[in-house]
């Protein structure tokens, strides 16, 4: 006779699990009763100077050290976008607009290692798109892609030689892709006039004054827009910040997400300003979506709240017949965060859907930091600390930069990703501290080393190359700081400039900055200060003259009342691009 044996260890009974948590907590209380006082209390004031926990609604918020958030980083459950680039690849060519239905189901939670070539695999194969603008069209719709992946691969020219069949789909896969972004980044450029436009005839942009809660009021919110910080003091001076003398006229305290209200400032006094609707060709929304995000990113509320303002601008605009005449295909939005605090996903609560709209996928939508796929995001530069108001105050920043004598080879100004197992930075800062102090320099952000604008400007006058690793999203204000400084970019990944400032950085990235492939340095093929090293100074002079006598004007804001004759800045390479694009459209 068969006997059924039950194979499951017995439940431990309550008792046994109260005395299990009593004998843990007398253990613990004996190790700490051996710790003398004055040890215990230095480590809690270590622990808490190091971090700072913020408790809103039921959430609990750990911050650290970052200046992507003014100096902290906060992880909380749920809050903490992955930053993953959407994909849009099907076998050898693109999804049609809002088509999914061959797509099989993919795993698109935070963390998750699908590759690219999973991703297509499924798919049908759709006819081929050769059309530039259709291909503009198709980028719009995507499916889920790995964004370190992704990038690493996009930084080569060619399927290797011997390969499986599996990997040379999917090195097709992506050669692909990289086409269709180059060609998406062309169309971009090709807005773009020689020349700078004295005349407004037929050129008219009309602001629409929105009622205060989507801009003005937004900014009387900056004492508690974080926990931590009070904001208040970045929006002076029309949110260019407090002047910083050391570094003579034109520098400013300007946050890296003041750009909303800095963009417009400027429009208002714009010589081809108009008030009447009729007589315009552009229409700027003054909408200060990023401001809006902001002072949500850190509060329990439901994403409706976190959405509410935008869906009561949609609403307003509706009722706007601009707006609806031509489906807002001549409206622009300028919003001071990247793309994706705009497109939130189910999987998370961070950022609203502003973006995912289906009232905005016709307008331009001008970010820090563009979604490579949708062809209506366009990135515009990071505002940085300088500010000129003339021709005269850019000429004399120049010869500073030219002037000056560059001691170090390389500085990086970060910090370590120790909860990002996949970045580089803890290796670059390796390779750049175990080298002489000439070779490199290593500013740490972590201990407040950043906080000053005139520590950073220095150390990258004084440096020929700056590393600009990915941080908290693919790009960098840093890379603007570098560059305005003289400082030659050293650039990891593809998605941190090359894919992203078709309008003020050039095609040839090589004019202006390094690249190293971050694959490189994650597996330690490459020693990057060593590599650095072999680049002649002939060829570092040449960088730095096409960076400060080409480059510098065009990626820097002037302030409010600026009058600029012989340089275009970034705000009027912006705008006078705008309005060829609609002028073209007519």
């Amino acid at each position: 006779m068969a006997v059924s044996i039950n194979r499951r260890k017995p439940k431990p009974s309550k008792k046994a699990e109260t005395n299990e948590h009593c004998s843990c907590a007398t253990f613990l209380f004996k190790i700490l009763s051996r710790i003398p006082l004055g040890i215990l209390l230095l480590i809690l004031v270590y622990l808490w100077s190091s971090s700072t926990t913020i408790i809103s609604g039921k959430i609990v918020h750990i911050c650290v050290s970052s200046r992507k958030l003014n100096n902290l980083y906060c992880l909380s459950a749920g809050t903490q976008p992955k930053f993953e680039i959407p994909v849009p690849l099907i076998n050898n060519g693109f999804t049609s607009p809002g088509s999914t239905s061959n797509i099989k189901d993919i795993d698109a939670s935070p963390g998750s290692n699908s590759s690219v070539a999973e991703y297509v695999k499924a798919a049908s194969t759709p006819e081929p798109i050769t059309d530039s603008k259709e291909i503009a069209n198709a980028l719009s719709s995507s499916s889920i892609g790995n964004i370190k992946e992704v990038a690493n691969v996009f930084t080569e020219d060619s399927i290797p030689a011997v390969i499986d069949g599996t990997d040379k789909n999917r090195y097709e896969e992506i050669a692909i892709a990289k086409k269709a972004v180059k060609e998406q980044l062309q169309l971009h450029r090709s807005w773009m006039s020689n020349t700078n436009h004295a005349s407004c005839d037929g050129r008219g942009v009309y602001v629409y004054d929105l009622p205060s809660k989507f801009n003005k009021d937004l900014i009387g919110q900056c004492g508690d827009m974080m926990p931590w910080t009070d904001f208040c003091k970045y929006f002076n001076n029309e949110a260019l910040g407090e002047p910083i003398a050391d570094l003579g006229k034109g520098w400013y305290h300007t946050h890296q997400y003041s750009l909303e209200p800095i963009f417009h400032s400027r429009i208002l006094t714009h010589p081809c300003r108009v008030y009447n609707e009729s007589e315009a060709k552009l229409f700027y929304v003054p909408y200060y979506g990023g401001l809006d995000i902001l002072r949500w990113h850190f509060k329990n509320v439901s994403g409706d709240v976190k959405d509410s303002l935008a869906m009561d601008l949609m609403k307003w605009l509706e009722h706007r017949r601009p707006w609806v005449q031509n489906s807002g295909t001549d409206h622009v939005f300028v919003l001071g965060k990247i793309s994706w605090d705009f497109r939130r996903k189910d999987y998370t609560s961070w950022g609203t859907r502003f973006l995912e709209l289906e009232q905005m996928q016709n307008p331009i939508k001008l970010l820090i930091e563009r979604q490579p796929w949708e062809v209506n995001d366009i990135a515009i530069p990071h505002p940085t600390f300088f500010h000129p108001h003339s021709d005269d105050d850019i000429v004399a920043w120049q010869q500073k930069i030219i002037g000056t004598a560059r001691k170090n080879l390389v500085s990086f100004a970060g910090a370590a990703r120790p909860d990002q197992p996949e970045s580089i930075r803890s290796t670059l800062i390796n390779q750049c501290t175990s080298t002489s102090s000439d070779k490199c320099q290593f500013l740490d952000c972590k201990s407040g080393g950043c906080d000053q604008p005139e520590s950073v400007t220095k150390l990258f006058l004084e440096s020929e190359f700056c590393l600009q690793p990915p941080g908290d999203s693919p790009t960098r204000k840093s890379v603007f700081d570098s560059l305005v400084s003289g400082c030659i970019p050293v650039l990891f990944d593809p998605f941190t400039a090359y894919y992203q400032y078709p309008w003020h950085l050039p095609e040839d990235h090589g004019k202006y900055s390094v690249f190293i492939d971050q694959e490189e340095v994650r597996q330690m093929k490459v020693n990057v200060v060593g590599r650095l090293s072999s680049i002649s100074a002939r060829e570092r002079d040449d960088m730095r003259r096409y960076i400060v006598y080409e480059l510098l004007p065009g990626l820097v804001y002037g302030d409010s009342s600026c009058r600029f004759e012989k340089f275009q800045d970034a705000f009027s390479i912006t705008v006078n691009t705008l309005l060829e694009r609609v002028s073209r459209m007519q």
